[in-house]
């Protein structure tokens, strides 16, 4: 499966400070990057809400840094904002690129390459969401806001704590210290196909609300934020009257 990223955000940051920046700045474990490798992580708050969702590679001695279409704006913005003092600049990239998913591991791991290919497939396909939920592929402003900590997503196993201090790292520590997080997202097969709102809400006993679903076969495909007391995979929830069960990401 090929997917379209021509919609996507993409920003080449050039200048003598650009790995340091990047380093203190986001998740990604920047100076481990080698030439052509990549890595998905975040832009934090200082109390470490998730800001912006990015991929970082590593083209020669740049970076290029990616997100999708909806968040193009913000994140350069927080680039801007955070880069008063350093040598860095930022130069948005147009032109078609795109990734191919041949498998679900693919989704969370496949380079952002420039150019066209055959067959291309939108964001919005069916096929293409589909396999974006089952593999945990988070969508801003669906999945993950400023409301949610990286380690409460699939980001978490993108989080490298022996990297260094960023902007947000001290919260995400002491929770990963600690092991206290109080939610996760999680997948849900859901009985039966007929669509189910975001924000829904799950019952008997769970605590938490779905983000995103889609329906597959005769079943409906979910990700939902599930309270610790309920997030074991093979645990039931009910959501919309219809029973759940809980699986881990991706699925």
């Amino acid at each position: 499966m090929i997917v379209d990223r021509k919609s996507w955000g993409r920003l080449r940051v050039t200048g003598g400070d650009r790995t340091r920046f990047l380093q203190g700045l986001t998740t990604v474990n920047i100076e481990a990057l080698a030439d052509g490798a990549h890595g998905w992580g975040a832009i934090l708050t200082p109390k470490g809400r998730v800001l912006s969702v990015i991929d970082v590679a590593r083209a020669g001695d740049d970076y290029v840094v990616a997100c999708e279409a909806a968040l193009a704006d913000k994140t350069r913005a927080l680039l801007e904002r955070y880069a008063v003092m350093d040598d860095v600049a930022f130069d948005a990239m147009t032109g078609p690129a795109h990734q191919r998913w041949d498998g679900l591991d693919d989704v969370w791991t496949a380079a952002i390459v420039e150019g066209e290919a055959p067959d291309m497939r939108p964001d919005g396909d069916a096929e293409v969401e589909r396999l974006r939920i089952r593999a945990g592929f988070l969508r801003y402003g669906v999945d993950v806001d400023e409301d949610h900590f990286p380690f409460e997503t699939p980001l978490a196993r993108f989080l490298d704590y022996g990297k260094g201090c960023y902007v947000g790292q001290e919260p995400v520590f002491r929770v990963h210290a600690q092991g206290n997080a109080a939610r996760m997202l999680r997948g849900l097969m859901v009985e039966g196909t007929a669509p189910i709102a975001p924000g829904s809400a799950l019952t008997a006993p769970a605590k938490g609300h779905v983000t995103s679903s889609i329906g597959d076969g005769d079943a409906t495909r979910a990700l939902a934020y599930l309270h610790r007391s309920c997030w074991e995979p093979g645990a039931t929830v009910e959501v919309d009257g219809r029973r759940a069960t809980v699986h881990e990401l991706p699925w």
